[in-house]
């Protein structure tokens, strides 16, 4: 572990909202190479890397699609750089051929995809919650996925720096899930110094050259990087390979390769899981949320209680790997789970199929466009306490 360069860290209290302060993470991590094309609600996050990068020695290069950007941040980060873009929608659909690719190849990199209303173009500048599965499931083949939620600017910022942080530690892209609300939402933030920032360095190969192997996994499963240009002959490939980089088809070969991939995330997911509870012990009803639907969950909760219904919140920091643990845990002893979503249903089914018939899941849905009514999600914990 290691601290953030000075130069990257813009240290103090500022209003920002939360696309300006995911860039400010994205900076602090040590991001200096950004890839990306604009789209409405994330491209705040790419004008301010635009503006900044300049004062810190960053590369910026708008792409001509989706499907490139991911292409671009992969290559560069396979020559060393921490790489990043974001998108929405749309634009994190087109990604997903890519994002594949980059689990396959095992390549550091974040996207953070700020959540609009859908499908297709849907609502551009208003919120929505509907990408959460594509997350999990939108590219082919099996693999494990890290994503984050942001319900807050501070969080924006913070998690995008955890975001690289992970996806050094475990060589893959990381995901962080905002929502248009908190893109544009503006609040304070509060940026550390350099010194109190935690930095993970990049796993880099310093044997002798000709001896890299770039899939070999260490102990920790986790292969060593090479910088291309270090002078270390290596080979990297979607399609299945060897240690060695070499594509190989075959049945045993897929085994052993996709099968490392999905387990140094599986065997790892309640190292990596971060949840924020309030109340849950004893509670006959969770709330379980994520991104801006927490913060509209509050005053529904607070309501409750204030009629003597014993209500717990559990926050969703991770969605992925889903915390499913933790949601067995509590479904052994609450009555009923409350999952509202700006969508008709994704993350409740997790906690339905975690459950597994021991407490009951209660959607309250909501397509899009605005948040909740916290009447609604109020009337479904009157509802689970019954």
């Amino acid at each position: 572990m290691t601290t953030a360069e000075p130069k990257g860290v813009l240290t103090g209290e500022h209003y920002l909202d939360g696309d300006h302060a995911a860039a400010e993470g994205g900076l602090a991590a040590g991001c200096r190479f950004f890839a990306g094309y604009p789209i409405t609600p994330s491209t705040e996050v790419a004008e301010r890397i635009a503006a900044r990068f300049p004062a810190v020695g960053g590369l910026f290069v708008q792409m001509e699609d989706e499907i490139a950007s991911v292409a671009a941040i992969l290559g560069a980060s396979w020559a060393g750089a921490k790489t990043m873009t974001v998108t929405s929608g749309p634009g994190f659909s087109l990604m997903m051929e890519n994002i594949g690719l980059g689990l396959m190849m095992e390549v550091p990199t974040v996207i953070v995809n700020v959540q609009r209303g859908g499908p297709s173009t849907g609502l551009p500048t208003l919120p929505g919650q509907a990408d959460m599965m594509q997350a999990r499931w939108g590219s082919h083949g099996d693999y494990e996925i890290i994503a984050l939620s942001s319900s807050s600017p501070q969080e924006a910022f913070e998690q995008v720096i955890t975001a690289f942080n992970l996806s050094e530690k475990y060589r893959l892209p990381v995901l962080v899930m905002m929502d248009e609300c908190v893109g544009h939402m503006t609040e304070k933030v509060v940026i550390p110094k350099a010194e109190d920032i935690e930095i993970v360095p990049r796993k880099l190969y310093r044997g002798a050259k000709g001896t890299y192997r770039p899939y070999e996994p260490d102990k920790d499963m986790i292969p060593w990087m090479a910088r291309a240009g270090d002078g270390h002959r290596f080979h990297t490939t979607g399609l299945t390979h060897d240690e060695r980089g070499y594509p190989v088809m075959s049945a045993e070969c897929q085994e052993k390769c996709v099968h490392r991939l999905v387990d140094k995330i599986r065997s790892r997911a309640d190292d990596i899981v971060v949840l924020e509870e309030e109340a849950t012990d004893g509670a006959d009803v969770v709330v379980v949320s994520y991104g801006i639907s927490c913060r509209v969950a509050v005053p529904a909760i607070e309501r409750a209680r204030a009629e003597g219904l014993r209500v717990g919140s559990l926050k969703l920091v991770t969605v992925w790997p889903f915390p499913e643990t933790r949601i067995k845990e509590l479904a052994r002893t609450a009555k009923a789970f409350v999952v509202p979503e700006l969508n008709y249903g994704q993350m409740c089914y997790e906690v339905e199929r975690c459950a597994a018939g021991q407490a009951r899941t209660i959607l309250v849905p909501h397509g899009g466009g605005w948040v909740h009514d916290p009447t609604s999600i109020y009337e479904a914990i009157r509802e689970g306490a019954r």
